[in-house]
């Protein structure tokens, strides 16, 4: 156990078991970031709410994401141990995600892990993706690359430049019967697909974002079919995170994800961005990212989606003018 904030304890976060339990410490932590988070306290001022007067989850207000590009958003004064940094093309402001402990992090990625997928020494991870050395402000490629170490096998790695050898690799995992996680960016997949045929029904594909200057864009369903017949697979996994995340939802099919229990999506109302709307409706997804307990837990993305009844979401698209996701630029 460690205390990961004033008075929270990491153990708090992550054995949270219902959504009762989710919202006391939501609540809890909205009040402490309403007082020490410089941005999301003037924030809060300036939308002439008065903080002590949240009393549901329902109530609290999102900061916008783009304030971690023109902002520190910080919640405590501890030192910051890592940065991570969206990608972007010249001149293209990028966001900043200043972490004071970077163990939550860690605790969050594998625990999210495991509870989708199971326990990381089971599986080889494969990566289309830069390695940690090309792209050390990654969030994503701090996790893979840790993902990479834990699972302790000989064939997990980077293969981005080196197609060749990830076709040998992915034909002797296949022959053993290894479980595999292939992640990479959409159009590296795509571009490995495009020079060779595998039929590996096993293997879990994971695509990290789109491809923006790199391919036409497609549709979901477009897409994942391409991909499930170039790999020979049923379903295309998907991880929805990002630079100001700690936690990721996962999707093992069809773009339908869910959340570690620290996690949560509302869905806003496009024109009322302080109102928040019915399942199955379409609007900008706010994110509670519980983890974030030392920055700020709750997020204004700029991904429109719905929520389902079972409390599974979609993500739809962007609002217009938004800025590329950082995964679709972490290759050039």
């Amino acid at each position: 156990m460690y205390f990961c904030s004033v008075n929270i304890t990491a153990e708090e976060i992550f054995s949270i078991n219902d959504q009762d339990e989710f919202n006391t410490l939501a609540l809890k932590i909205f009040n402490l970031q309403a007082q020490n988070c410089n941005v999301y306290r003037e924030y809060i001022f300036h939308l002439g709410i008065d903080a002590e007067e949240i009393t549901k989850v329902e109530q609290i207000p999102f900061l916008p994401i783009s304030f971690f590009k023109s902002h520190q958003v910080l919640s405590n004064t501890n030192p910051i141990e890592v940065t991570f940094s969206s990608s972007g093309t010249t001149g293209m402001v990028q966001s900043s995600h200043h972490v004071t402990d970077v163990r939550l992090y860690e605790q969050s990625y594998l625990q999210a892990f495991t509870t989708f997928y199971g326990p990381v020494t089971e599986y080889c991870f494969l990566a289309l993706l830069p390695s940690y050395q090309q792209r050390s402000g990654s969030s994503l490629i701090y996790m893979v690359n840790d993902l990479i170490e834990k699972s302790n096998h000989p064939q997990s790695g980077y293969f981005l430049y080196n197609h060749d050898d990830l076709l040998q690799t992915l034909l002797k995992l296949k022959s053993q019967n290894q479980k595999t996680v292939l992640i990479g960016v959409t159009y590296a997949l795509l571009d490995f697909i495009a020079q060779y045929d595998i039929d590996f029904p096993g293997l879990i594909v994971m695509e990290t974002g789109g491809m923006k200057g790199k391919r036409k864009e497609m549709v979901r369903e477009e897409l994942h079919q391409q991909l499930t017949n170039g790999f020979g697979v049923n379903a295309i996994h998907s991880e929805y995170g990002m630079t100001e995340l700690l936690s990721q939802a996962y999707s093992l099919g069809e773009g339908v994800f869910n959340c570690p229990s620290w996690m949560k999506i509302l869905i806003r109302d496009t024109n009322d961005p302080l109102s928040l709307i019915n399942l199955g409706r379409t609007g900008g997804i706010n994110v509670i990212d519980l983890a974030n307990v030392n920055s700020c837990s709750f997020i204004a993305a700029q991904d429109l989606g719905r929520i389902n009844p079972d409390q599974s979401f979609e993500v739809l698209g962007r609002f217009d003018n938004a800025d590329i996701r950082g995964c679709n630029l972490l290759v050039q």
